[in-house]
């Protein structure tokens, strides 16, 4: 029973963790930007820019977020960027995306540089290095003749595409 408890305590916490990190990034595409001078340079009109402001206060906190977003935590990029297009109107639309994201769609520049992506990414990637392919990874540290485990490389990050970073022959 405490085995349980205690994976059923681990997998929340992560799971709670993981929407945190979506939140995070939420407020970050509120806060990293001036909408004031968004308003201004885009000579949005009052409406505009009261739609703006409540869509900034849709969610103020946590809890409002997640009540909105807990079964799908990706989907609010999709929502919030569709939403601002559709208060800016195409052409004031373009013109955002181009001064803020070089052009490229915000969903797809969320989706690239999510703060949580990384953190999954280097845990798979110590398993990789840890493990080696086929247990030669063993050898190397180990050292064997030539210090290089079956011809694998040099070390001067010139790769076999295996993923060690080693080198030819």
């Amino acid at each position: 029973k405490k085995i349980i408890a205690l994976f059923l305590f681990i997998g929340t916490f992560t799971f709670a963790s993981a929407q945190s990190n979506y939140y995070n990034d939420y407020r970050s595409s509120i806060t990293n930007v001036n909408w004031q001078t968004i308003a201004a340079d885009l000579l949005l009109n009052s409406q505009q820019t009261n739609q703006l402001v409540n869509l900034n206060n849709r969610y103020p906190d946590y809890n409002s977020w997640n009540n909105h977003y807990r079964n799908s935590p990706n989907a609010w990029r999709t929502d919030r960027y569709s939403e601002i297009q559709r208060i800016l109107g195409p052409a004031k639309y373009k013109k955002f995306k181009n001064k803020y994201y070089k052009g490229q769609n915000p969903v797809a520049v969320y989706n690239r540089n999510k703060h949580y992506y990384k953190t999954k990414n280097h845990f798979k990637s110590h398993a990789r290095e840890n493990k080696g392919d086929y247990g030669y990874e063993n050898e190397r540290s180990h050292g064997n003749k030539n210090g290089k485990g079956h011809g694998e490389g040099n070390d001067h990050g010139e790769g076999n595409g295996k993923g060690h970073g080693h080198g030819k022959d």
